[in-house]
């Protein structure tokens, strides 16, 4: 026997005095009524809110629970404590919009090597992720290399993310997303970045063969919402629109200016992420001019990261204690105060450079 396929779902509820529980649904809770049956004596109603449809049945026994988010108001976060509807069932409240936590980074010196066999596994939306922060700095960061090998359509959905930063840069390929009151979908190509601030809609459209792309985030355990409501593109365009006290960006690498990098010989391209998100984050590419080794450095950084894009060079830990050759594809994450610095620069050397200031 084949399953029908859906029109409409239901969550059935006991009615109890169905007059009652409708008011109680409806003037307390929000809820609307969609249908109620027979008129002349209910015995049966839908409601729907909040993304749910509900049944009051008065021939159903169990009474359920009910979990429903809200905004509390004052400071210190407090929810409703749990309560019952006049039909029995169990209301319980939480935070809708909790806000972010992000662990003490624990940083340590991880160094992510490009595989010769892919090791990516499946996540959402069927996009094949490979960690390049492992031990995710404690909680705090989460670096992801992402690859749609076969291109396409994506079968991706209207969504956010409960974040404090977040952005992806296009390391291959192509790749088309639309995103909330930024106008028609934008297409993401080899050097592009994106800043996508706290609960910006957006939607996965569809990519090249071999899309290949850097996400980094934080933290690193982020809810991702979905927005059933909303379709995209929404037709507005609101390229200062204020997402979490964040603002939206696109950077094309078409368009990049480059000026003297922290170390001579050595260019440099800041995305405009660092304005764009009041310096929680500085994004920006580095190109070798005519460098064959940087000086000696430290940072105090609650996170610093470099991919490397193109070329090679040897990465050096005071001491003695590393000397490692990056190539293409390879990443590494440097913690604070850890003395360092980079030789046998490549000609062709161009690094993605990721920095959240402490």
């Amino acid at each position: 026997m084949n399953t029908p396929t859906a029109t409409t779902a239901e969550v059935v509820l006991p009615a109890g005095n169905l007059r009652e529980t409708i008011d109680y649904f409806v003037q307390r809770l929000g809820f609307r009524v969609a249908n109620i049956s027979p008129a002349d004596a209910p015995i049966t109603a839908a409601l729907v809110g909040f993304g749910v449809r509900l049944r009051l049945d008065s021939e159903s026994e169990d009474p359920g629970v009910l979990r429903l988010g809200c905004v509390p108001a004052d400071d210190d976060r407090t929810v409703p404590g749990p309560s019952i509807a006049p039909n029995g069932t169990r209301l319980e409240w939480f935070d809708a919009e909790p806000p972010v936590t992000v662990p003490t980074a624990d940083q340590r010196l991880v160094i992510t090597r490009r595989p010769v066999v892919d090791e990516a596994g499946v996540g959402r939306a069927g996009m094949l992720y490979r960690d390049l922060l492992p031990e995710r700095h404690g909680g705090a960061f989460i670096a992801s290399h992402i690859t749609i090998p076969a291109g396409g359509p994506v079968p991706d959905y209207v969504h956010y993310h409960h974040i404090r930063f977040q952005m992806i840069f296009c390391r291959a390929g192509w790749v088309r997303v639309a995103y909330e009151d930024q106008g028609d979908p934008i297409v993401m190509e080899p050097g592009d970045c994106v800043l996508q601030p706290p609960g910006i809609r957006h939607r996965v459209l569809e990519s090249s063969v071999g899309l290949e792309v850097v996400e980094i985030a934080s933290p690193a355990r982020h809810q991702t919402f979905a927005d059933l409501e909303l379709d995209l593109p929404t037709g507005r365009i609101a390229p200062e629109r204020d997402f979490g006290g964040q603002r939206f960006v696109h950077h094309v690498a078409a368009d990049a200016q480059w000026e003297p990098w922290r170390h001579a010989g050595l260019e440099w391209s800041e995305f405009g992420l660092t304005a764009a998100t009041g310096g929680i984050g500085r994004v920006g590419a580095v190109r070798n001019r005519s460098a064959s080794e940087t000086p000696w450095e430290v940072h105090d950084h609650e996170f610093a990261f470099w991919h490397v894009l193109d070329g090679s060079a040897r990465l050096e830990v005071e001491g003695g204690e590393l000397q490692d050759t990056l190539g293409s594809g390879d990443s590494v994450t440097l913690p604070a105060h850890l003395r360092h610095r980079l030789t046998d620069l490549s000609a062709d050397l161009r690094l993605l450079e990721v920095v959240v200031p402490a």
